[in-house]
């Protein structure tokens, strides 16, 4: 086992310097425990990550990873499904999950006390799940369930339809919850292959937070998880390859009473350099009350209720991308201002003030956005298993803070400027229906 020294950080990047309390170790087999100590706090939240999303999936695996999700809570050789459910509602916990494109995580919510409780619900469903074959039908229509309630929403439906649309046939492309017609012809032995090859401890973190000792959750997790590697299993996980982007207009016609819009280009990978200067501009761009589309589009014209920009990350990709939801015969209008707020501010026209504003937004909420265990776990476990590593509190601030005018305008003349991809959820019948500002993309 190797075991990582704190380091140190200061928080809300003010004030004199606390020490870091967040630890790593790597066990034998290639587990590894992360653990970040909360004073003053009575509870704890443990997670366990996994390197496997949609996008490790194959096209015959599409939706896997996210029906593991459900399907690992239905019962292992240890307990049913409603002793799993019985034992940490016992303690007034929660036992959740949540799949990505590029991770799964497993996740639990308990008094310091039932800790043990614990790890060791969450090491018997991700590790030792039965999978019985009624388990495996009865998910199946609640997966279908949950796609079809995704379908009800325009917007969640409108991210999958832009993804599609900008990585096209990628895995990144695909919907994380899968098709009606993926989870129809889906199997248990494509889903037990697809658990066996991926979860595996080389690809798997435990990360915690609140009042826990480090030692102490070496040792639970040390007794709780298998310690062995099976080399049949731990086999390179397969990321898809980087995805080839796409200009273009996709149109998915609904009976809304809303149009919903869009509009964006490839972005960074969450290793590029430029990231976090990235991230500034989106947060200058559409990240608030005073970004410049919020004040175009809404304040200034009162053009829709709803408009924001946002950027995702992944190993090897990215987007940055406008979300604005309007009355139909206001799309047009609504697409002409977006796209000259994204030319004006390609050119450079963001100020040195916008800048200032908007990493101060960000420090603001990456600090307050950790004031629950809940967040702090999510925080260090996305760490260790998107870039295998910790970065304390005071690193990130001062990421932001070296930031400067120069680069955001470097970067915005950069991504900016790249062919846009769009998306529509609307009651239109064809693309001919749309406004021609979208239409001559």
């Amino acid at each position: 086992m190797t075991l990582l020294a704190p380091s140190g950080s200061t928080p809300g990047g003010a004030g004199t310097p606390e020490p870091d309390s967040v630890t790593r170790s790597t066990l034998d087999g290639g587990l590894r425990v992360v653990t970040e100590r909360v004073p003053g706090v009575c509870s704890a939240s443990v997670g366990v990550w996994i390197a496997a999303g949609s996008r490790h999936e194959t096209v015959g695996e599409a939706g896997a990873a996210h029906y593991l999700e459900h399907l690992l809570f239905k019962g292992t050789a240890r307990r049913s499904a409603i002793q799993i459910a019985e034992e940490i509602d016992a303690v007034g916990g929660e036992l959740n999950a949540f799949t990505a494109k590029d991770h799964t995580c497993f996740f639990a919510h308990v008094l310091d006390s039932d800790l043990p409780l614990a790890v060791d619900l969450l090491s018997d469903v991700v590790t030792a799940a039965t999978m019985a074959p009624a388990a495996v039908e009865l998910e199946r229509a609640v997966v279908l369930e949950e796609i079809a309630m995704r379908a009800d929403d325009p917007e969640d439906l409108l991210g999958e339809v832009f993804d599609t649309a900008l990585f096209g046939e990628h895995p990144l492309g695909r919907p994380v919850i899968g098709t009606q017609a993926s989870i129809e012809a889906m199997t248990r032995d494509r889903l037990h292959a697809f658990w066996r090859r991926h979860y595996t401890p080389p690809r798997m973190v435990v990360a915690a937070a609140g009042n826990v000792e480090h030692e102490r959750m070496v040792e639970l997790v040390s007794d709780a998880f298998p310690a062995g590697v099976d080399p049949a299993a731990d086999t390179p996980a397969d990321f898809g390859g980087p995805p080839t982007t796409r200009p273009g207009l996709t149109l998915l016609g609904e009976d809304t009473e809303q149009a919903h819009l869009m509009l964006g280009v490839p972005g960074l990978g969450r290793d590029d350099p430029h990231r976090v200067a990235l991230d500034v501009l989106n947060t200058a761009l559409g990240g608030g009350l005073s970004s410049r589309l919020f004040q175009e589009v809404r304040e200034q014209r009162g053009l829709a209720y709803s408009v924001y920009s946002g950027t995702t990350n992944y190993a090897d990709a990215g987007q940055l991308a406008v979300y604005a939801g309007c009355q139909p015969d206001r799309l047009g209008e609504v697409v002409e201002v977006t796209r000259r707020v994204l030319s004006e501010v390609a050119g450079g026209a963001l100020t040195a003030a916008e800048v200032t504003r908007a990493k101060g937004a960000m420090r603001g909420g990456l600090v307050l956005g950790l004031e629950d265990t809940g967040s702090r776990m999510n925080r260090i476990g996305r760490l260790e298993i998107d870039h295998g590593r910790q970065r304390s509190l005071r690193e990130s601030l001062d990421r932001i803070d070296a930031v400067d005018l120069d680069e955001v305008a470097t970067v915005a003349a950069e991504v900016l400027t790249r062919p846009l991809t769009a998306a529509v959820v609307g009651p239109y019948r064809t693309v001919d229906d749309l406004p021609n500002a979208l239409t001559l993309l």
